[in-house]
């Protein structure tokens, strides 16, 4: 069973940064691949952003330029920056593994 943990949400204003980070428990995470989803209230779940076994990244329209996914097999963890925030990247920000496991979320409010 792979558990995930995400840590690193707050509040912060538009044009600022956050870096968010998932811990994945499971000794074969460098098999797993990753995944950030943001979910905002009365809408569908959004894929954020991916990153493979293999560090190919993929990325959402609304986010290309702005953010960046990254893992450590090292230490089990995905970690998602983001850079020039805007109010409509705030929700709650999910980790996923393998599109079956998720995290809690980490909340990320964008606003002046």
């Amino acid at each position: 069973q792979v558990q995930l943990v995400e840590s690193g949400g707050g509040l912060v204003q538009p044009g600022g940064s956050l870096r968010l980070s998932c811990v994945a428990s499971g000794s074969i995470f460098s098999m797993y691949t990753m995944n950030w989803y943001r979910q905002v209230p009365g809408k569908q779940r959004e894929l954020v952003a991916t990153i493979t076994t293999s560090f190919k990244t993929n990325y959402a329209d609304s986010v290309k330029g702005r953010f960046t996914i990254s893992r450590d097999n090292a230490k089990n963890t995905v970690d998602l920056q983001m850079n020039n925030l805007r109010p409509e990247d705030t929700g709650v920000y999910l980790c996923n593994a393998l599109g079956t496991h998720w995290g809690k979320g980490t909340l990320v409010t964008v606003s002046s």
